[in-house]
């Protein structure tokens, strides 16, 4: 079995977001840079896989500008087997990653693909289900437990109503929601390791691909400041304000 494992480059969850002025992106002058969360959580099941099932390779895949490649390189320290970077600099949009994705799956062929529910930047969700459509394979997604026998991928997906397990046949798209695992801490070795481990370099060109968008971002507005709180003397006049002034949103 092969599984191949996109990864995206994100701002740490503790930095501190900041705008542009003209509001026409990040300011990205003091920001941290990790592998999407829920990327980390579908290499380590992939990488939990390859102990229990017979998984010939893992590949990490990722797609941006060359700089990105240092988060594939944290993949291969996790313990992928080859890393692969879609060299592109210009802006894309959801089905243009799925896209070239699907380019890759072709290239690649794996038996399956694990990745995150959603990048924790954007919070579109959409790549998972676009490359199934793509492919048309099938798939499972927000999945916080799964199972493989054979060819057949039992999952239990968290939905806004409890859990539904499904059966999809592999090869399948699957989408790992925050509960399937807790991601391994990366040590020095497994760093050192991922410098000898191959990463191979792609180009839009290399894909054949039309890399066009479809959406165009226009602007980045931050939330709205929050009021500041009320002290209150006692629990009456709470009650009193709660009765009188709060409004349910």
């Amino acid at each position: 079995m092969k599984i191949l494992v996109p990864v995206k480059r994100v701002p740490a969850p503790e930095t501190r977001i900041r705008l542009l002025p003209d509001g026409s992106g990040l300011d990205e002058s003091d920001v941290t840079w990790v592998v999407n969360p829920f990327d980390e959580i579908a290499l380590e099941e992939a990488l939990r896989l390859r102990d229990e099932h017979d998984v010939e390779e893992i590949v990490v895949v990722s797609v941006g500008p060359a700089e990105w490649a240092e988060q594939v390189r944290r993949g291969l320290a996790m313990g992928a087997d080859r890393g692969v970077l879609v060299e592109h600099d210009a802006a894309v949009d959801s089905l243009v990653v799925a896209r070239i994705l699907q380019a890759v799956v072709l290239r690649e062929k794996p038996d399956l693909v694990l990745m995150g529910k959603q990048a924790i930047d954007d919070d579109s969700s959409q790549v998972g289900p676009m490359l199934s459509a793509l492919l048309g394979w099938p798939q499972a997604t927000f999945i916080s437990r799964l199972e493989l026998t054979g060819t057949v991928a039992t999952c239990t997906r968290e939905t806004d109503s409890g859990l539904q397990r499904v059966e999809v046949d592999l090869p399948a798209v699957l989408t790992t929601d925050l509960r399937l695992n807790e991601p391994r801490y990366v040590a020095l070795p497994g760093i050192l390791r991922a410098r000898k481990k191959p990463l191979g370099v792609l180009s839009i060109e290399d894909l054949g691909i039309d890399a066009s968008p479809r959406t165009r971002v226009l602007g980045y507005t931050p939330p709205p400041a929050r009021p500041a709180g009320v002290m209150v003397a006692s629990v009456e006049e709470l009650v009193t304000r709660l009765r009188d002034e709060a409004r349910v949103i």
